[in-house]
């Protein structure tokens, strides 16, 4: 507190990145709500847009599970009347969430902005572009190269003595696990992008713990294929490697051009 007649003026505010004033606590929570608010806006209008589709949709997303069953026995089942409903309005979020992801990935970029540099800043559309493209190519990748040949593996454990009874609202659930699972693996660039950028992660750091991370990413691959098979096992695996090591690369890329930066500002 001042003392009476003291003229001095107030403590200023610190600084953010080249001179930029930092908001308070509460501004960045009043912020965070704003692009909660408006990314759930862009999920809901998704849904809204997908729903009319969503029975279409569910049939095109499990063909590569019919196609695993035997021949004569290509049907799902359910076992309630609600089942169905609840299945197709599953359907209608996921996809909804899937075609709003470039809107919540531009909030997201918006509310981390002011905490970046002027010359971070103009990479917001290669940013939003180039992770909604991972994504959506994690999706495809795994209905057409990773389902195709993981279904028949999973369904050979049991046997041929013995019949599936699959049910919509289960089939569901796996391939929707493993759409996000590999959606979110292929954005691994993008996230070590991001965490190099605000400096939380080092190239170097990266590659101190790279066979960490393999051995990391085959235990994962071995879980998701239980038969063993190396071709399941190498479908999963790899993408994850590669994209690791494409991570440090561009960590790398992004540390040269922070440390500028700061150069920059500091000068």
């Amino acid at each position: 507190m001042t003392e009476p007649g003291d003229s001095s003026p107030p403590e200023a505010a610190e600084p953010g990145p080249e001179g930029e004033v930092r908001a308070s606590f509460f501004d960045h929570l009043t912020e965070l709500r704003i692009r909660l608010v408006r990314a759930l806006l862009g999920v809901a209008v998704g849904v809204a847009v997908v729903g009319w589709f969503a029975d279409y949709i569910f049939r095109f997303i499990m063909r590569p599970v019919l196609a695993s069953l035997p021949e004569g026995q290509q049907t799902l089942n359910y076992t309630s009347y609600l089942e169905p409903f609840l299945v197709y309005l599953k359907v209608a979020l996921y996809v909804g969430l899937f075609l709003a992801a470039p809107w919540v990935l531009y909030q997201l970029w918006i509310f981390i902005a002011p905490g970046l540099y002027k010359k971070e800043k103009k990479v917001v559309i290669p940013f939003v572009a180039t992770g909604t493209l991972l994504f959506y190519c994690g999706v495809a990748f795994t209905y057409y190269a990773v389902m195709p040949y993981a279904f028949p593996a999973l369904a050979a454990i049991a046997g041929p003595d013995m019949k599936p009874l699959l049910t919509m609202r289960e089939q569901l659930t796996l391939v929707l696990a493993m759409m996000l699972g590999f959606g979110v693996v292929f954005e691994i660039p993008v996230i070590i992008a991001f965490l190099a950028m605000i400096g939380l992660v080092t190239p170097e750091f990266l590659s101190k713990y790279r066979r960490h991370a393999i051995i990391v990413n085959v235990i994962i691959a071995a879980i998701i294929t239980p038969t063993g098979d190396p071709f399941n096992l190498a479908i999963m695996a790899i993408p994850m490697i590669v994209f690791y090591e494409v991570g440090i690369l561009v960590a790398r890329v992004v540390g040269k051009k922070r440390k500028a930066d700061e150069a920059a500002a500091e000068s």
